[in-house]
């Protein structure tokens, strides 16, 4: 039994969906573990609501890198 281009094509996209949705989850995960015991003493959602641009460019570049180590990582 052969599978079509078409079918794999499905496969592929439907697999690179869930490692996508995987990625996401354990990338927001770990920011939030990080967020909560490594910078105990910084409330960085309150610091982004007053408009402290410092602090949401270190945020997204915190998820940044941890999206890419859990990209390299589950390759």
């Amino acid at each position: 039994m052969e599978i079509s281009s078409l079918e794999q094509t499905f496969t592929f996209l439907a697999i690179n969906l869930v490692y996508a949705l995987v990625t996401l989850i354990v990338s927001v995960f770990a920011l939030v573990v990080i967020d909560k015991f490594i910078f105990t003493k910084i409330d960085f959602i309150e610091e982004i609501k007053h408009g402290n641009i410092a602090a949401s460019i270190f945020q997204s570049t915190l998820l940044i890198f941890i999206g890419l180590v859990v990209a390299v990582s589950m390759s």
